[in-house]
């Protein structure tokens, strides 16, 4: 089974709503910003020779809403809202 790859944890979080969901904030263009993020705890095993693959994204569509890369209400986006982005991690 070498290179077999599972999805063992999914979380969903809007960068947005990182320290507050009453307060939502735009993050500022290169300006490097720290995000706390602590994924709820679950039982696995991994061992001697599993490796563990973290990935970050912007978008998880079609599972979620696509992202339009702007500050704005994802849900009244209009096709000409979404912006292509650059991120740094």
């Amino acid at each position: 089974m070498s290179g077999f790859q599972k999805l063992v944890r999914g979380e969903l979080m809007r960068g947005k709503y990182r320290n507050s969901f009453e307060k939502p904030e735009a993050f500022v263009p290169y300006k490097p910003t720290a995000v706390k993020f602590t994924l709820p705890d679950i039982a696995h095993t991994f061992k001697k020779g599993h490796r563990l693959m973290i990935q970050i994204q912007s978008s998880w569509f079609p599972l979620v809403y696509r992202n339009p890369q702007q500050f704005m209400n994802i849900y009244q986006a209009k096709d000409s809202d979404f912006k292509k982005a650059t991120i740094r991690i």
